[in-house]
């Protein structure tokens, strides 16, 4: 083998030798990007911040008696009247029960918020008797101190929601001021509402618990 054939054979055999120089990183794709946010999101355990539509959720408060009659009033909704339009069914006539002597059908929104109240253990009426007229529930919760004037501040979830002759259950407070309701003898049954924050014109609200 020549000299020059020897250097050349030489100068190969040293670049197979040598290391090769570090590959660069690629570029992130889109797929890489979102996983590396997903594991960024649960990292610790700690959720990430809330959005703004997030916020916008129903927010939570009132007193455990008041929670317990939201929970029982979730379960009733759908509750209707049998026929519509006669004021009763099996299901409110056992609302009626919680009000004393046990009325036969008629308006029964009183009948059902006496009911929630009686199963969460704060019965309205001084001796519990609850009641099936409006504005003896709102008179009595003036006179136990427990009536809430509407503008006096925001209701809480488990506050008896009080009109002219109507009557309901605030079921939670948005974080814009809208007050949800659960409402019976409302469309012939047991429904949802939603109000702004003067609560439909309600004149105020009594606190149980």
């Amino acid at each position: 083998m020549g000299l020059e054939a020897t250097i050349a054979r030489i100068a190969q055999i040293q670049g197979l030798m040598s290391p090769l120089p570090p590959q660069q990183a690629a570029p992130a794709t889109t797929a890489s990007t979102f996983n590396t946010a997903l594991q960024a999101a649960g990292m610790n355990g700690i959720p990430p911040a809330p959005t703004a539509s997030a916020a916008a959720f129903p927010v939570a408060g009132g007193t455990p008696a008041g929670q317990a009659m939201v929970n029982l009033a979730r379960a009733e909704i759908g509750v209707a009247e049998q026929p519509p339009g006669s004021n009763d069914s099996p299901r409110i006539s056992q609302f009626r029960q919680a009000t004393a002597g046990a009325p036969g059908p008629g308006p029964w929104c009183a009948y059902f918020v006496s009911w929630a109240a009686r199963e969460s253990g704060v019965p309205i009426g001084d001796a519990g008797q609850g009641f099936g007229r409006v504005d003896d529930v709102w008179a009595w919760g003036q006179s136990a101190g427990k009536a809430i004037p509407a503008g006096s501040g925001p209701p809480q979830p488990g506050d008896l929601i009080v009109w002219d002759e109507h009557i309901g259950i605030v079921e939670s407070v948005g974080a814009d001021g809208s007050i949800n309701t659960i409402e019976g003898n409302s469309s012939d049954k047991v429904s949802q509402r939603t109000y702004g924050t003067d609560g439909g014109g309600a004149i105020g609200y009594v606190r149980l618990g």
